[in-house]
């Protein structure tokens, strides 16, 4: 229906105490009984009358004419194939019955809000995701760009699932004096079955028993197959029995390992109109305060026995590419002994660095041939926090290096990343790294690669042409086509095949999705490993990719490495591990002498007699503010032992082996056992202290964070607030604001994001609490719960709204509460007709 433009309503003044006119009739009364009084001179009767007024307390309205209208769209994937078909006709009714003074604003949101600029525009940009109905996101957003001089209502038009909590928004409405309607989206129809609630306790006691329950809602009462998974295994699976709508599934499990474990349960409806809301996920941690994760080359490592042994709890990870963040949590320890970087998934190695600086993990590094520089460590985040450094100096050098760089150049590489630079900008700039590594008696070959090999620098030592060198390599564009992989390495060997001495090595750069033409290389690689030379490979992309096998093939038959990350912008490290394993002495594998430091009795509470000498060990060098406990006799006095604080964490390294090759000497000696324990209990966070909890939940697509504090703890928080901060995926860490709602607590509110686990701490001092991490799954949005619409109810009723079914009274004008005084304005004037009164009476006394 169509509407005709609304009459807009008058100004009305409202007078705070009407009662004050009264006085009116006695004023009339005295001047006719007082002539004295000269109540009829002007001025003397303006003052008057003003001086009324006043007592009356006038008030307006602090809104003007005409009223603002915001009109909040769900954009969402679960709303979005309702509310296409009836988007324009809706919006085409609320322009119809607009009155000439109103103003219409529409907010598209789904995940996040975004304003119109043009309110026929409808489409909601792609980038945007719509994993998420963030209703209360979106009436924030709305309320902070209103003008607090104008009328001004809320209109949602939704399916009612708001993914965040709308519980603090009631008082914020009503302090604003915006009432806020609704438009629910017709209900999807047929058949359709769902998870409707996943529930598992957030956290449990190893070897505890627990309930691992859910609901199944449907439209139709029948059996649905069900399936429950703990972190990737089959745990449980039958049919639930809906009756009635709802079917309620239990079942029992029990953790021991710490850590985090994760479930998805899954149902399989015959015949179901919505897939999306079949599958569920939760995450439960084990507390595990005072265990060890160990991440070692070794199937039955000393170090988890010896640990053992002290009454620890060692959980032990041979395969490191099973890690991911949620093996952190609950750790008092991680330590990785002998284990490569390139061996870590990306993900997990971000996560060790926020794990140590905010939640207080501590983390040792054990040496190895794996380890250390050797293993790839060099400028990674991993090796920032060690307190020792890998940066290769000239006078610890192998025999000259000759190296040729074959680098992708096809047109997946002339993709944008951060808005000024392309993939192949951080690739070269990857290979600049390595030139500016290597030494003047050093050989760099670089060859750029599509359907061909084209010669950027032919094979020169450095010297001192490295500058124009550079100058070269930055200049390679992206030229289309893919890379022809075998082409690349043919034309490096055939360069390389020539050099008669020093290390010969080929890094081979190429997209993991788009590496081509396999050739013979494994007649090749045979042909170069048979020389004495190695072949790298760096992969832009995942390790799941279409091509990475290929390319992880390609350094396991060329004796080198693989590294693969999706972060171009992580290329120049990359390169420049590649060139610090492969150009500097990492490991010296001759047994070296070695002496105690006082730095010992800063981390143990008695000396040790030291061995005599150990086996082997990855030169190193201090930290400045690092302490050495440990260090050779010779001329380096490189660190053996070594530790420091890195945040709320502490971080110790250990650079000779302490398991496996190399490491004979070192577990004969009979005080190996308290080495390492003392190392380990250094670096373990310390339990904490009394008088202080965390408490955490999730709703919906945020996190619900308190801190609880007695007074002890309230008296240090004058003068030092907790810090709360949180990392998801490859984000930097974000820091939040609290709220004190009430004494001796503190609360926050942060947004999850769909998919991305996310930990998190709270740090006081050297105190650190962790959380996490938690995980929202983007099945969230497509469940359908009653719940969510009575919410959206209560709140709208709340605000002074309500469920709208005419979009003609969308523009009705709210109450005007607000008033402001009109006081301010008349007290001047009255001030100037008395000051002006008194003039005149006695300008006359004095003619007189």
């Amino acid at each position: 229906m169509v509407g005709q433009p609304r009459e807009e309503g008058r100004m009305s003044v409202v007078l705070g105490n009407p009662y004050a006119w009264l006085l009116v009739p006695l004023v009339v009364f005295a001047g006719w009984k007082l002539p004295a009084l000269a109540l009829h001179r002007p001025l003397r009767a303006a003052a008057l009358f003003l001086w009324i007024l006043i007592l009356s307390d006038p008030q307006i309205p602090r809104i003007g004419a005409g009223m603002d209208l915001w009109v909040l769209v769900d954009r969402s994937r679960s709303a979005e194939s309702r509310i296409e078909p009836l988007l324009a006709e809706w919006e085409g009714l609320l322009a119809a019955n607009r009155g000439a003074n109103d103003r219409l604003f529409v907010v598209d949101y789904a995940e996040s809000p975004l304003l119109r600029e043009n309110t026929a525009e409808r489409n909601y940009p792609s980038e945007m995701s719509r994993s998420g109905t963030r209703s209360g996101l979106a009436v924030e957003f709305a309320l902070a760009r209103m003008q607090r001089d104008r009328a001004a209502r809320l209109l949602v038009l939704t399916d009612g699932q708001s993914t965040d909590p709308l519980d603090r928004l009631p008082s914020v409405l009503q302090e604003r004096e915006v009432p806020l309607d609704y438009r629910l989206l017709p209900q999807p129809g047929g058949v359709d079955y769902q998870i409707a609630e996943l529930r598992v306790p957030q956290r449990v006691l190893p070897g505890a028993g627990f309930l691992v329950s859910f609901d199944v809602d449907g439209t139709l009462d029948g059996e649905v197959p069900y399936t429950v998974q703990r972190d990737g295994k089959s745990v449980g699976s039958g049919a639930a029995q809906v009756i009635n709508g709802s079917a309620s599934v239990q079942l029992t499990d029990r953790l021991v390992q710490p850590g985090i474990a994760r479930y998805v349960v899954e149902i399989f409806p015959a015949e179901d109109s919505v897939v999306e809301n079949n599958k569920a996920e939760a995450w439960v941690e084990v507390a595990g305060r005072g265990s060890v994760l160990l991440v070692t080359a070794y199937p039955d490592d000393p170090v988890a026995r010896l640990l053992r042994s002290q009454g620890m709890t060692v959980d032990v990870v041979n395969e490191p590419r099973t890690l991911d963040s949620g093996h952190l949590a609950g750790r008092t320890v991680l330590m990785l002994n002998n284990v490569a970087a390139q061996d870590l998934p990306p993900a997990f190695a971000e996560a060790v660095e926020f794990a140590v600086t905010h939640q207080g993990v501590g983390l040792m590094m054990g040496g190895g041939r794996q380890s250390f520089g050797a293993g790839g460590f060099f400028e990674t985040g991993i090796g920032e926090l060690l307190p020792v450094s890998m940066e290769m100096r000239q006078d610890q050098r192998k025999l000259a290096v000759a190296m040729a760089i074959v680098l992708d150049r096809s047109g997946s590489m002339g993709a944008g990343v951060d808005g000024t630079l392309t993939k192949m900008d951080l690739a070269n700039d990857g290979v600049v790294k390595a030139i500016e590594l290597l030494g003047a008696q050093d050989a760099v070959a670089v060859y750029a690669v599509d359907s061909s090999a084209h010669v950027i620098a032919p094979l020169s030592q450095l010297g001192a042409d490295r500058g124009e060198l550079v100058k070269t390599v930055r200049g390679i564009q992206s030229m289309g086509g893919g890379i022809f992989v075998y082409t690349g390495l043919k034309a490096a060997w055939d360069e390389l095949e020539k050099v008669t001495s020093g290390q010969k090595h080929i890094v081979l750069f190429a997209d993991a999705q788009d590496a081509e033409e396999p050739g013979e290389y494994m007649a090749l690689l045979k042909e170069i490993t048979d020389a004495g030379a190695t072949v790298s490979a760096i992969g832009l992309g995942s390790d799941t990719d279409v091509d990475a096998a290929f390319l992880r093939d390609i350094a396991l038959r060329g004796n080198g490495r693989v590294f693969f990350n999706a972060d171009a912008a992580a290329l120049p490290q990359l390169f420049a591990q590649e060139t610090v394993t492969l150009a500097r002495s990492a490991f010296l594998d001759e047994p070296t002498p070695l002496s105690g430091t006082s730095g010992w009795l800063e981390m143990a509470a008695r000396p040790l007699d030291w061995l005599p000498a150990v086996d082997g060990y990855n030169l190193s060098y201090l930290k400045p503010g690092a302490t050495a406990a440990a260090i050779t006799t010779d001329e380096e006095s490189a660190p053996l032992v070594a530790f420091w604080q890195r945040g709320a964490g502490r971080t110790a390294a250990i650079t000779f082996p302490v398991s496996g090759d190399h490491s004979e000497a070192v577990r004969g000696w009979s005080q190996y056992g308290d080495l390492v324990q003392s190392v380990v209990r250094w670096i373990a966070a310390e339990d904490l202290p009394p008088g202080i909890s965390l408490r955490t939940r999730r709703q919906g697509d945020v996190m619900d964070v308190e801190l609880f504090y007695d007074v002890e703890w309230g008296r240090k928080f004058i003068n030092t607030v907790p810090q709360l901060s949180t990392a998801s995926g490859r984000d930097e860490p974000a820091t939040h604001t609290w709220e004190r709602l009430a004494p001796g607590s503190y609360f926050a509110r942060i947004p999850v994001l769909p998919d991305v686990p996310m930990s998190g701490a709270v740090n006081i001092g050297d105190v650190a609490l962790p959380f996490g991490p938690v995980v929202r799954s983007s099945h969230d949005e497509w469940t359908i719960m009653p719940q969510r619409i009575t919410d959206l109810s209560k709140l709208s009723t709340a605000s002074g709204g309500r469920e709208l079914a005419d979009f003609s009274q969308a523009w009705e004008r709210p109450p005007a509460r607000s008033l402001r005084s009109l006081l301010p304005y008349l007290l001047p004037i009255f001030l100037v007709i008395f000051i002006a009164e008194a003039l005149v009476t006695r300008l006359r006394a004095g003619m007189q």
